[in-house]
């Protein structure tokens, strides 16, 4: 299929098109630091949206937060904002999880685009992207998510970094570089950046790179229920072991940059090795366990993006961006250094957004994006077949914004087709006592799904924003939930595919409100989702391999739940203020075969911050709910309260200059996050002091 190469070819042309119309303009400032709530986001529409007007829950974390943020896998970073959590397969990999959905529902982007990796496949599989290389990441839930199609039917994270430079440096020449170094786990990592323009060209330079041994926990890292359930003798060692981690990644850009556009390349390589944490028993053992496993993931990403300005027509603005990856993980066994299974995907994905020119209350855009990918999978262990996967999408949004009200919508359609290696393959025993005759199934199927979404809102006075969204969005099967029939050991199956699966579709309703006052600031989103043909793993009671066998099936579902959150100004005075904030969250699911695996209690989180010109400070208390409402082969989870503190000074009151010390989970509480497929034998780490520096110039 040669989409992906026609988006290439059509950005160049019109790259060579627009340039001689801002070849001579001068470069733009800086853009102003991400903490004003009415800054615009750029993931939720191509147009110029302000956070505080966006009709759905949008978090932002920008780079102030990122430069003294834990180092950690994305999911984790995130975890703890209303309505995420981390599927947390320890330190070395872990996804968002969005209001209880997570997988193939949950769409990780960096800057618009996939990242051709296999994280969405099994929670051990890491993102091919560190949280320390972004300048701003932005996550979008509910109805928000149709520009993106139907992967994102439960959450769009999209990781924008500075790799390829879309401003002129201020003095031709800026940077940052952040450090910090960890207790628990004898962590540091170090992540920096460098911009260097010579007249309207700007090279970049940047990394990360971070090392951590096992870490520490409160108590034994398997849980006395799976114990008492399973009969173990658990290793009463307080370390879980196999939880090391080596990560580097590093990446180079060029880009050519005018008031009113960029155009630009980069090359980025990604190489970490890390653990996978195992049930740490002395009783009974396994004679067939082969011991623990690594994962050794490469991946080398190329990158091409622009903002190209057109001077007559009805568009003013082109945005395009593209992205080429190949990725391999090896999941090696640490006894004998012999590589097990490997996962490999190559791939290619294109975005345009053409944004209209402004006509009255009317702003807008119109879109096209296209993916071309090749997975395959090696070994023992391989139970997805080689597949080729083309997808394309075109979409629209508009809105209409009269000051006190307007309304956004959004039309996408999306065809995905796969062509899967099934010549050969023979059914598993499990899957032959299904009637499954893999040879025979349909190995090219297509899907073409249309979503579309509607909103209202109005600002009935200053300081109050409410939203109505009605949305219908669907997702396409993947080809592991089509395709799958073998043990995975990462989620404890052994997993069978059903080739003959429908779209998943949902209708949803969400209703915002926003209320901004001189000292008071809160946010709120009640929402609910209605699936026909719901895709979920269920339990057919038998073994197979040593692991229970888990068949893919279809039904109705339901979710509902709500997210909160809001700060009150206790005291100001010149640049000194002390605030109290709150937020709490709430998620409930149902499916026709019962309740659905690792649904997140729920929690409510509150903060006590101290903001100056030469220092900060916080003390946060969260609590999460015990959950006692699972699926047949889940075992609960108890409630747990986290405790956490950080300060930063500023020397000379120097906001560029921060040095700044933390200490999580100060009460060393023994936590397990209900939603991780680990959570009876990996719990969250114990105490740890963590500290660093934090530079920009």
């Amino acid at each position: 299929m040669r989409r992906p190469a026609f988006l290439l070819g059509a950005s160049l042309l019109a790259l060579s098109l627009a340039a001689p119309a801002f070849a001579q303009q001068a470069a733009p400032p800086a853009p102003e630091d991400d903490g004003d709530v009415s800054e615009v986001i750029v993931t939720g529409a191509p147009f110029a949206v302000s956070l505080d007007t966006v009709t759905s829950s949008v978090t932002v974390v920008g780079r102030d937060q990122l430069d003294i943020a834990a180092p950690s896998g994305l999911g984790d970073l995130l975890a703890g904002q209303p309505g995420l959590r981390s599927t947390f397969f320890g330190p070395g990999a872990s996804r968002p999880v969005i209001r209880g959905l997570s997988g193939p529902r949950v769409l990780v982007l960096q800057n618009g685009v996939g990242l051709v990796d296999a994280s969405a496949l099994s929670p051990d599989h890491a993102v091919a992207s560190d949280p320390g290389e972004a300048s701003r990441i932005e996550v979008l839930r509910g109805p928000s998510t149709l520009a993106y199609g139907g992967s994102g039917i439960g959450g769009v994270v999209n990781i924008i970094d500075d790799h390829i430079p879309s401003r002129l440096p201020e003095g031709g020449i800026d940077g940052r570089i952040s450090a910090s170094a960890s207790s628990v786990d004898e962590g540091r990592s170090v992540s920096f950046g460098l911009h260097a323009a010579s007249g309207p060209v700007v090279f970049s330079i940047d990394g990360v790179s971070r090392r951590a041994d096992d870490y520490e926990v409160p108590g034994t890292p398997v849980s006395s229920r799976l114990a008492a359930a399973e009969g173990l003798t658990v290793d009463p060692a307080r370390t879980v072991r196999n939880t090391d981690l080596r990560l580097d990644a590093y990446g180079v850009g060029v880009s050519f940059v005018t008031d009113e556009g960029f155009v630009g390349l980069a090359l980025k390589q990604t190489d970490t090795l890390y653990g996978v944490p195992y049930a740490q028993i002395t009783a009974p053992i396994d004679p067939d366990d082969e011991g623990p496993v690594a994962i050794d993931l490469h991946q080398i990403r190329f990158d091409f993006r622009s903002e190209i300005p057109f001077t007559v027509g009805p568009f003013e603005t082109m945005r395009s961006s593209i992205g080429y990856a190949d990725y391999e993980h090896a999941e090696v066994l640490r006894n004998t250094g012999e590589t097990g299974t490997r996962f490999l995907s190559k791939g290619v994905e294109g975005r345009f957004e053409f944004v209209q020119r402004e006509i009255g209350p009317l702003k807008g855009a119109v879109g096209v994006q296209a993916l071309s990918r090749h997975f395959n999978s090696i070994g023992d262990e391989a139970s997805v077949p080689k597949t080729d996967i083309q997808e394309l999408g075109v979409f629209t949004l508009q809105r209409l914004d009269y000051g006190g009200w307007g309304i956004d919508a959004g039309l996408r359609v999306d065809r995905r087709d796969l062509d899967a290696d099934l010549v050969g393959r023979l059914a598993s025993a499990p899957a032959a006592s299904y009637g499954l005759n893999w040879i025979s199934a349909d190995n090219a199927p297509s899907f073409t799904n249309v979503s579309g979404s509607v909103g209202v809102f109005i600002k009935p006075s200053e300081g109050q924003f409410y939203a109505l969204t009605v949305a219908r969005n669907a997702r396409a099967p993947t080809e592991g939930e089509l395709y799958s029939d073998g043990p995975h050991p990462g989620t404890g199956a052994f997993e069978i595919g059903d080739p003959g699966l429908d779209p998943e579709t949902v209708l949803s309703v969400e209703a915002t409100g926003r209320w901004t006052y001189d000292r008071f600031r809160a946010e709120g989103h009640l929402w609910y989702a209605s699936y026909d043909g719901y895709i979920d793993q269920l339990p057919t009671g038998d073994v197979e391999d040593n692991l229970p066998v888990f068949r893919y099936v279809q039904s109705n579902a339901t979710f509902y739940g709500f997210e909160l959150e809001g700060t009150y100004d206790l005291w100001v005075d010149g640049g000194r203020t002390l605030s109290a904030q709150v937020s709490a969250d709430f998620v409930r699911g149902d499916t026709d075969d019962g309740t659905p695996a690792r649904i997140p209690p729920w929690s409510t989180t509150g903060k006590l911050i101290w903001e100056s010109d030469m220092f900060d400070a916080n003390l946060e208390v969260r609590y999460v709910a015990e959950q006692d409402r699972v699926a047949a082969f889940e075992l609960p989870t108890d409630s747990y309260t986290m405790v956490n503190l950080y300060g930063a000074v500023k020397p000379f009151k120097n906001p560029d200059l921060r040095l700044f010390a933390e200490l999580r989970n100060a009460t060393d509480e023994l936590a397990r996050e209900h939603v991780s497929f680990l959570k009876d034998i990996a719990p969250l780490p114990g105490r740890s002091f963590r500290a660093g520096v934090a530079v920009r110039f």
